[in-house]
Order: structure tokens, then sequence, then C-alpha cells
């Protein structure tokens, strides 16, 4: 294994609240992009041993990992391992919340919370390549990145009126990229437009958040569509290739550059997960098992 991905999803795992939780034996991490030593024999169509290639599966934290051969795709060309990860869970996520969930179209108005992680950049950069306007939010110390990827405004995502500053700004949100949950989820529903704006929620870093069935009728009728990638590759095979295809036509434009992840030595990865956890984080990181 060449470097593996960290993602909230692995905190998420050491509280126990990721799907089922750990259960022994146990190896963690979800992602990884190396090369391939072997392919199993029920494996239709395989790559060729030698290929380097990116996927998830679990137990990624480590020197050697099986994933499916259905998720993986190759680095792309010129590309290091670590550049590619985030091509499957990041980008795959970020572009299922754009586009078959969220429906975006050209002029809308997105809203992206946490967007200087790994998921919110690639969604910033999408979202402005399928011509929306993007609001994102963002710690101050991460707004100079996050209007580097190109939103056009960034705001504290911990401000007290910001649902009241992003209706200013736009006058009401057609599609907002839910991450952070409790924290942020009742001004995500407050400023998405009733009855045809939608909200995809894919996480709940700041904890789980409730809706009732009185909110949706009465007071925010708006379209809410829930994401985990990796349960769409396994309900929706053909869905989650096609989010691939065309990832690999993004590369191909340029739109979609080698990524920058931080990478640290497989001995950080507490502290690294520590520092997600806490929000202290920009963009990808990495771990490097041989290290």
């Amino acid at each position: 294994m060449g470097a593996a991905g960290v993602n909230f999803a692995d905190v998420m795992q050491t509280h126990g609240t990721y799907g089922g939780g750990p259960q022994a034996p146990y190896v963690a991490g979800f992602e990884a992009a190396g090369e391939i030593v072997g392919v199993g024999q029920d494996v239709g169509s395989p790559l060729q041993v030698g290929t380097h290639v990116v996927g998830a599966g679990p137990g990624a934290f480590a020197q050697y990992m099986t994933m499916p051969a259905a998720g993986v795709l190759p680095v792309p060309s010129g590309w290091s391992d670590a550049e590619a990860l985030g091509l499957v869970l990041n980008w795959a996520t970020a572009l299922a919340a754009l586009k078959p969930l969220g429906e975006i179209k050209t002029g809308d108005v997105v809203l992206v919370h946490a967007a200087a992680g790994g998921v919110g950049q690639a969604a910033v950069r999408l979202a402005r390549h399928y011509g929306a306007r993007v609001i994102a939010t963002a710690s101050p110390a991460k707004h100079d990145t996050v209007r580097a990827l190109g939103a056009d405004a960034v705001l504290d995502g911990a401000r007290p009126d910001l649902a009241e500053e992003i209706t200013r700004l736009t006058g009401g949100v057609d599609l907002v990229l839910e991450s952070v949950g409790q924290a942020t989820f009742e001004v995500s529903l407050s400023v998405t437009k009733p009855f045809t704006g939608r909200v995809v929620v894919f996480g709940a870093a700041s904890g789980n958040a409730s809706l009732t069935t009185h909110d949706l009728i009465f007071i925010h009728p708006v379209h809410i569509r829930g994401l985990h990638v990796g349960a769409l590759a396994d309900a929706a095979p053909s869905l989650y290739q096609s989010l691939l295809v065309e990832i690999e036509a993004l590369i191909a434009q340029g739109a979609y550059p080698p990524g920058t992840p931080q990478v640290h030595p497989l001995a950080e990865g507490p502290a690294v997960l520590q520092q997600l956890q806490a929000g202290q984080t920009c963009g990808k990181h990495a771990l490097d098992p041989w290290r």
C-alpha cells in the first residue's frame, strides 16, 4: 500500500458510530492507493499485477490490504499514489451529492458546509465547474484556502447570524451539501428554497440532528436526500460506475487536478484523527504505512 487516506468516517469508527462499529479482529482505515500484488480468481477483466490503483475497503491503515475490484480505478498517469487519494471517496461523494442527488444546474446557488475538508474542497471545485454560485462555510483560518478554490463567498460556520447572512446574500439556496449535522442542520433547512430546494446529507460531524414530519410539511418543505457513497456503490453499482467514469473525464479535462494531501507516518495516525475531529485540519490528510 502506497498511502492511506484519512476521512471523518475513521473518526466515527473510533467512537463506534460508523455503521455497526469496529468488529475484532480489526484494522482501521477505509481508503488507500497502491500497487496490485495479487488478483482474486473470480475477478473478471482484472487489472494487471503491478498497476497502481486507488479504491476503498477495510483495513487500509496497513502495508497490505484487499479491496473490491469493481470499485478501484487506476491511479492517473503521472500521479503518485498519495495524489490519487480522495478520488473514489471524497470526489465521488461530492459528485454524487451535486449531480444525481443534488440535480445541480447552471446558475444554481449551492451552499457547501465544511468547505475546507476533503469532500468540501472537491464540492466547491465541482460546483463551480458545473456553473453554480457557491456559498461556503469554514472556520476563519481556512477562508483563504476556500476562496482560492473559487467560492463566491466564505462565511464562518459558527457565526450566530449565519442563516440571516446566507439569505441576505442569496435570497435562498437551491442546493445544500450538509456534512456537519447538528451545528448547521437547522441553518441548512431554513436557507433552502421551499419545495424546489434540495439538501443532501452525507455527514454529521457535530452530532445527529432530528427532523419531524411536521417540520417537513409546515416549516421546511424541502427535498432531503441521504448519501453514503459506499452504500450507493453497493445498492446502485451502475450509478456508482457512472460517477467514476465522469471523474475520469474530469481528470482528462483538467477540472480535477492531482491532490495535495499532507502525508504523515503511520504512527501519527491517532494525532491526525484527533486533529480532524477537532476541526484543526485543512484539506486531505494521509498516512504512509511504510513510515
